[in-house]
């Protein structure tokens, strides 16, 4: 259900905040986030995305309203169900109104002091200000590696960089956010995407506060989903990758084969045993799956897009100025 609302002046900053499940964290960064929102010159938006949670995110977000700063709203985008960070993200920079639009996790792990120094870069002529973790210590050695190994996989153009330790936390330009909503394909990367759409980008290193409550919803798994989406999107390499192991095997296929005839028909040895033809039918089977399995990713991602469903569903939007 959309509130129709009387025309409110467009807000100088919108904060964007995906959440899942985080009603007990909100109520705690919430306040934080107010504190510094009142400090600031002009209208001021906080667009809070209800990723389809089961607890009472939505009664935290009413019942804060007595308590926003005469120059803050806050607006809350309900959707159907849970449709995973990526499409929340999307859908709250598709609502976000402000001239400058900045996203933050629900957790608290994103210092809210680090919005001063942020907007003093915007002012100063940044499109894009992307903050990056300058320690991972809260993260496992296993999780640091993976995730430092895959940014050195994706860099697969020097056309654009997507650079390691910078993720959702930025504050971008009105034109960036209305670029990044032009970007029709659903399978959304946005690491990648804010990547792509280029823009004069700033990075600012920052130290990510404790969570305040709760768990990471993301584990091994739905991370090593993201980073196939990542790589489908972003790279052809997996696919330059099985090209070259196909032309590798073939020649040493050719010259195996060369030597097989060549040493039958002038030595009239035989050739030996099923042992080494059932290994090597075996090891290219195996090399046939693997290279059908990246195939059917890249199939599989293709056939996602072209069904043309929406990236999300929205189910109802509730305004804070609505009486």
């Amino acid at each position: 259900m959309t509130e129709n609302l009387p025309l409110q002046p467009a807000p100088a900053l919108s904060v964007v905040i995906p959440a899942y499940n985080d009603a007990q964290a909100l109520t705690l960064f919430l306040p934080s986030l107010c504190g510094f929102l009142a400090a600031q010159p002009g209208q001021q938006e906080i667009v809070i995305v209800d990723d389809g949670s089961r607890d009472a995110l939505a009664e935290v977000c009413r019942d804060y309203v007595p308590r926003l700063p005469e120059n803050t709203v806050l607006r809350l985008i309900r959707l159907s169900r849970n449709f995973g960070k990526e499409a929340a993200l999307s859908a709250g920079l598709a609502q976000a109104q402000g001239e400058a639009v900045v996203m933050m996790d629900a957790d608290g792990q994103h210092p809210v002091a680090v919005l001063a120094e942020m907007l003093a870069l915007y002012r100063n002529g940044a499109d894009v200000v992307a903050a990056i973790q300058a320690d991972r210590a809260h993260e496992s050695p296993l999780a640091r590696t993976l995730k430092r190994r895959f940014y050195h996989f994706m860099q697969d153009t020097h056309r654009y960089e997507l650079k390691p330790n910078a993720g959702d936390f930025r504050l971008m330009h009105r034109k960036v956010v209305d670029a990044l909503l032009a970007l029709p394909e659903r399978q959304r990367f946005m690491k990648g995407l804010y990547a792509w759409v280029g823009f004069n980008t700033v990075y600012l290193p920052f130290k990510p506060e404790v969570r305040a409550e709760g768990q990471s919803k993301f584990n091994y798994g739905s991370l090593f989903e993201l980073a196939l989406v990542g790589i489908t999107s972003f790279s052809q390499k997996p696919l330059r990758w099985i090209s070259r192991m196909g032309m590798l095997v073939s020649v040493f296929s050719l010259l195996y084969g060369c030597y097989i005839v060549v040493d039958t028909l002038f030595f009239g040895r035989d050739v030996p045993g099923w042992a080494t033809v059932a290994a090597g039918v075996m090891f290219s089977a195996g090399l046939q799956l693997i290279c059908l399995g990246v195939i059917g990713e890249y199939i599989g991602r293709i056939y996602e897009e072209v069904k043309q469903r929406p990236l999300y569903i929205v189910d109802e939007t509730w305004h804070s100025k609505h009486k």
